[in-house]
């Protein structure tokens, strides 16, 4: 399931060096999308790329009998149109949504509803402060209408979440209001289904940042990793060996998953660890041959020899937690190498080929270990699904691999 984090920047924020502290952050903390008031659309588009949901109020269509009506104050038509256009409208804003105007007994007359009713290219959003139960309704009505829908708590309990996720998760984009990180945890795990969405209100750089954090983290899948037997480490001439070098810093825990065998991939270390014949290189994974095969964030894989910048690679740490890295280059060069063979608990055999070099190392049972260390009757972490895969996909076919 995809996540996104929405950063609330209307001008209930403040004025618009406030404003675009906070969409200025959101840009560069990797926020989907941005919450603005309309005159404040071409500005954004002038700071950077992000989605933009623009609240629709004054200046906008209404519905006065049911007939539609421009309303234009005497201030907006002095200044000049924007050219930018929202990629989605919201509308409940000094409206029925947040209570500024009541909701109608009966919601077949709510002007926000007949707004989100109106034919239009954009998406459209619906913004409701839950302030009782019938707010509820009114989200629930809104969300038969609205691609997205907003839905903001008073004195937030997890309660009323949890009705709207089981009675509209599936009908619109669930986008539920926060003020912190914590709380968007919160959000995307509530009834194991979570939040599609959340719109973070804070003024805090460092709490936007951790909660786009805590969205990548709610997306990562965390694997089931297991040891195997080690049978034999043979040496056999040289290869074509790859070196995956990413964009990113990894951990001393970090690694990827490799193998000759997409059904057994082998945990190999980034290449973190200080040596007395080279310095450290924690931005790279000496990950075997060419013909090898990868694990991708996407829960497949790619051979080694495909590789080029600008890919994702999945990158692992020793407890199963995943996370991406984009691959900034990949070296290809020919160097002796080991095939090492493992059998699984269940018996199975699996093989990869890793460079006869001390610099890469494998978790094993009892602990890091250089490839040159490696012997028969060590246990060495790996990633057992048995599946076979077809261009990388997962199929249900049966594959001999040896």
């Amino acid at each position: 399931m995809t996540r996104a984090v929405w950063v609330k920047a209307d001008d209930a924020v403040g004025d618009w060096d406030a404003r675009r502290a906070r969409i200025t952050t959101a840009l560069e903390a990797g926020a989907d999308w941005v919450l603005v008031d309309e005159d404040d659309v071409e500005r954004v588009s002038e700071l950077g790329e992000i989605n933009v949901a623009a609240f629709r109020t004054d200046g906008d269509v209404t519905l006065v009998d049911d007939v539609d009506v421009d309303v234009v104050d005497a201030e907006a038509e002095s200044e000049p149109a924007s050219t930018a256009e929202p990629d989605a409208v919201v509308v409940g804003k000094n409206g029925e949504g947040d209570g500024t105007i009541d909701l109608p007994g009966d919601l077949s007359g709510s002007a926000d509803l007949s707004t989100l009713r109106r034919e239009g290219e954009l998406d459209r959003g619906a913004y409701v402060r839950i302030l009782g139960t019938e707010y509820e309704a009114f989200a629930e009505s809104a969300a038969e209408e609205a691609d997205h829908t907003i839905v903001v708590g008073e004195d937030w309990t997890i309660i009323p979440l949890e009705n709207l996720i089981a009675r509209i998760g599936d009908e619109t984009e669930l986008v539920a209001g926060v003020t912190s990180a914590e709380e968007a945890r919160t959000a995307f795990e509530t009834l194991e289904i979570g939040a599609d969405a959340v719109l973070l209100d804070s003024d805090d750089p460092d709490e936007i940042r951790r909660t786009v954090e805590v969205r990548d983290a709610a997306e990562r899948e965390s694997l089931d990793l297991e040891y195997a037997e080690v049978l034999d480490v043979e040496q056999i001439g040289s290869a074509d060996r790859v070196c995956v070098d990413t964009g990113s810093l990894l951990e001393h825990d970090e690694g990827m998953l490799v193998g000759s065998m997409a059904r057994g991939l082998v945990f190999v270390h980034a290449e973190t660890a200080e040596s007395p014949y080279v310095a450290s290189r924690p931005f790279r994974v000496n990950a075997g041959a060419v013909h090898a095969y990868v694990r991708t964030p996407d829960g497949g894989t790619k051979y080694l020899s495909e590789l080029q910048s600008g890919d994702e690679v999945q990158v692992v740490d020793t407890d199963g937690n995943t996370r991406e890295a984009i691959v900034g280059r990949v070296k290809i060069e020919k160097r002796p190498m080991f095939r090492v063979a493992l059998e699984t608990a269940d018996g199975d055999r699996v093989e990869t080929l890793l460079q006869n070099a001390e610099t890469i190392k494998v978790p094993t049972g009892a602990g890091r270990k250089a490839v040159t260390d490696l012997e028969a009757g060590d246990e060495l972490l790996l990633y057992y699904e048995d599946t076979a895969r077809h261009f990388g996909e997962a199929v249900e076919e049966s594959i001999i691999e040896k």
